[in-house]
């Protein structure tokens, strides 16, 4: 396979030149850890650790994007199983300034927002348009109605211009810090 190069928006915790971060059936995102925490209390489990209990206490915005992401992954299992999983990834941009225009997004909503690092994998890659992103409802089919556009690339439903989130898996490095944005 081709090496890709991406640039990454660091939220969850910095990160250091030449880490290496593995994407596969077997190494998940944070995206996962959020969505099973949330399906366990949404199957009538207790929180049993710290996520769930954070879940729980704002568990009607994570029911949202549980049931999105099911379906998502779903769909692509079914439909889509060459492209990287939502929940085993990294969302990348292609363009240094599509990275920034990530970054100044999160940051205005208050995310957490550490660095842009450029990187290196072998791995699928997955260009999706974020406003076919969609808050999932309890509604199985409608879910994979919207999920199917999103894996298919229909055109988004805001009549916008397409915004391009880029999803990675395999074993991806980081080769530069491109930008501190706060310790």
């Amino acid at each position: 396979m081709t090496e890709i190069y991406l640039y990454h928006v660091v939220t969850e915790k910095p990160m250091v030149l030449g880490q290496i971060i593995i994407f596969d059936n077997d190494h998940y995102n944070g995206v996962y850890d959020r969505v099973m925490a949330c399906k366990n209390i949404l199957d009538g489990n207790k929180p049993i650790d710290d996520l769930s209990k954070f879940i729980n206490l704002n568990l009607e915005y994570w029911t949202v994007r549980t049931y999105r992401e099911l379906a998502l992954e779903k769909v692509r299992k079914e439909k889509y199983p060459n492209y990287p999983s939502r929940m085993s990834c990294l969302y990348t941009s292609k363009t240094l300034s599509d990275a920034e225009m990530w970054a100044n997004s999160f940051i205005k909503s208050g995310r957490k927002t550490y660095q842009i690092v450029k990187l290196r994998t072998n791995g699928k890659m997955f260009d999706g348009d974020a406003y076919n992103v969609f808050d999932g409802t309890d509604n199985a089919e409608e879910n994979e109605r919207n999920a199917d556009d999103y894996w298919s690339n229909k055109p988004n439903k805001r009549g916008k211009k397409k915004l391009v989130e880029t999803l990675i898996d395999g074993n991806i490095e980081v080769i530069e810090i491109v930008k501190e944005l706060s310790k």
